[in-house]
Order: structure tokens, then sequence, then C-alpha cells
């Protein structure tokens, strides 16, 4: 029972997941929400411009059906008359075209973006499957929609015969008017029906999205096995991580320790530090550079190869202290230990019999 519960959809999408079901195709989208964005631009669009059509549709008709009676009608003539027909009927609903286009592209922009689903272009032939078709015929996504459908179908009949109950007095009175005047009337009402309606579903095609939103958010959750399995994708074994760590410490180690043969001189604790220090005596202006340090063991073995190879080591336990504090491996020295390390290294040269003389320049170069 325990790890049934621990396989339990309880933890909310990662960021990789969702890119994953939105190149898919699977997104939070409402259908209906498109609809009714699109009915209620198409009211408007017919009410502001709606006369500008009928008054250009007129003169289209009344263009071509004035010279009808003289014109000789071939195929030809036909077939240019239509075309002209066409052409002049596109240029009337135009305006009208492009609002609706407007309207669907945005209604789905506002909901998901801009989106091009690449994965949801593949052919997927499991979804032709019979059962599972039918297991989708009484889900409760199914179950759902149908209920959508009836309210819909209530709503648009209620507010229907409400509109029109209400505007029965004016139906009465179009009986006295003229055909114009009727067409008018009868424009008004059907007008204030189909905005009314278009708001209502609206309304409802806003809480659909809010359902399908969660519905969506829902169908994506995680496991905590899954949510786990992609951060150790995602950011790397911890072992792994761990290991190639270890590598890379062991490898600047090694890179370190072999600088340590050409340092000009060592700088100890004397056992527990060690600061591998080289000097240009070549170019007297530079500043002595730290090519190694470590501690313990790092520092014995440190010790050890500038035995092998014959490096001056030399004990001065506050030097080192603060060298290996305040210095890493590639730095030059600050220029506060240039008098103290230029002693050393004097110390070393005369040592050698040489005359120091780069040293004691360097040390009065700050």
């Amino acid at each position: 029972m325990p790890e049934q519960q621990g396989q339990d959809k309880t933890e909310p999408a990662s960021e990789k997941k969702r890119q994953e079901e939105r190149d898919k195709g699977n997104v939070a989208k409402s259908s209906d929400l498109n609809a009714a964005i699109v009915l209620l631009v198409g009211i408007l669009a017919v009410k502001f411009t709606g006369g500008a059509v009928i008054s250009n549709m007129a003169s289209i008709c009344t263009t071509t059906y004035r010279h009808l009676s003289t014109i000789s009608i071939t195929p030809d003539l036909l077939a240019a008359q239509s075309i002209g027909l066409f052409s002049y009927m596109t240029k009337a609903l135009l305006p009208l075209l492009i609002f609706l286009v407007i309207a669907a592209f945005g209604s789905n922009y506002l909901q998901v973006g801009f989106m091009i689903a690449h994965k949801a272009l593949v052919p997927n032939f499991s979804k032709l499957n019979v059962i599972s078709g039918i297991k989708q015929m009484f889900s409760v996504r199914s179950m759902v929609e149908t209920l959508k459908g009836l309210l819909k179908i209530i709503i648009i009949g209620f507010i229907g015969f409400w509109v029109v109950r209400k505007h029965i007095p004016d139906f009465l009175l179009m009986s006295n008017e003229s055909i114009g005047e009727s067409l008018s009337s009868l424009g008004d009402i059907l007008f204030e029906l189909t905005l009314k309606v278009g708001i209502a579903l609206l309304v409802l095609a806003i809480a659909d999205f809010v359902y399908q939103r969660y519905q969506y958010e829902e169908s994506i959750k995680m496991t905590k096995q899954e949510k786990q399995d992609e951060n150790k994708q995602y950011e790397g074994n911890p072992e792994v991580k761990r290991k190639i760590r270890s590598n890379q410490l062991i490898g600047a180690r090694k890179r370190m320790l072999s600088a340590v043969p050409d340092a000009t001189v060592v700088v100890t604790n004397p056992t527990h530090l060690a600061i591998a220090l080289k000097y240009d005596m070549d170019n007297s202006l530079s500043a002595p550079t730290v090519v190694a340090k470590g501690k313990r063991k790092i520092a014995e073995r440190i010790k050890a190869i500038a035995l092998e190879h014959a490096v001056p080591i030399i004990e001065n336990k506050p030097l080192a202290r603060t060298l290996f504090a305040t210095t890493e491996v590639g730095m030059e020295i600050p220029a506060e230990f240039y008098q103290a390390v230029a002693e050393i290294l004097a110390q070393i040269y005369r040592q050698n019999s040489g005359h120091g003389q780069p040293v004691r320049r360097m040390a009065h170069a700050v």
C-alpha cells in the first residue's frame, strides 16, 4: 500500500515536463473560448460594418443585373463576369473577414501563446484504437462535455425566449411599417439576441477555460520518483558529479605538483604548510608567483619533490601562514610580501654564489 501511494501523481509538473507536453501540442485550451470570442467579434463587426457591406453588395447586384438583359452571354463573358463578381464580393466582405481572422488568431494566442507543435503533426495511430475510443465516450471528460452542451442549449433557449417575448409588441408594430423600417427593427432585435447569447457563451467559455487549465495541471502532474529521476537527469547524478569533481581535483593537484621542480624556493611552516614560489631572474620587475601550495600530506609531498630536485626549502612560519591564507596557485604574491620574500631569495642566491641584485631591485619595486 505505501508503495502504491508513493506512485500517486502529487507533484506539480516541472518546466521540462511542461515544455515536452507543449511540443506534443498538449496545452490548456478551451475551444469554446475561441468560438465565443469569434462570435462576439463577428456580431460587433457586422453591427458596425454591416451597413457598408450591405450597400456594397446592393451596388454589386444593381450593376450586375441592370445590364443583364442587354448582354449576350457567352462562356468567356460568363467567366469574366463571375471573376469580377467574386472580386467585388471579396472587397465588400474583406473588413468583416479581417476582424474574424484577427479574433481567431488572437483568442488562440491569449490561451497558449505562439506555438508550433511539430510532434503533434506526426500521425499517432494509437488514437484509432476502438477500445480507447469507447472508454473515452464514458469518461469524466465526455460527461462534462455533454453537460456543457446541454447547458448551452438551455441558456440559448432561455435568452432567445426572453428576448422574443420582450419584443412581441415590436413584432406587431412591424405590420404598419415599411419594408425598410421592418428590416431595421428586425436587425436591432437580432443584434440584441445574438449579442446576449454571445456574452452568455463567453462567460461559459471563461469558466470552461478555468476548468481546462485545472484538468491540464492535474493531467501533467508527476510522481515523486519521476521528479527525482528528472532532477538526476537534468542536474546530473550526485555520485557521478562527485567522481568528476574528485578527478578534477586529482588532475589539478598533479599539475600543481609537476610545477614544484621549477620552483625557486619552498616556504614552510615547517610541517603543516608548504608554499612553492617561482621567481624569474631575467625579469627583475616581475614578482614571485605561487606555483604550488598545500597543507599536511600535500605539504609533505611538495617538500619531498623539492628535496628530490634540489629546490631550497626555507622555514618561515609567519610568512608561510600569511601566503597560504592570502594567495592562490598561479597568483603573484601581494606587494606587502615583497621585502620578506626578497630577503629569502637573496639568502638563496648568496648561498649559490649569486649577487642577489635582481632580488634587491624586486624588493624596492613597490
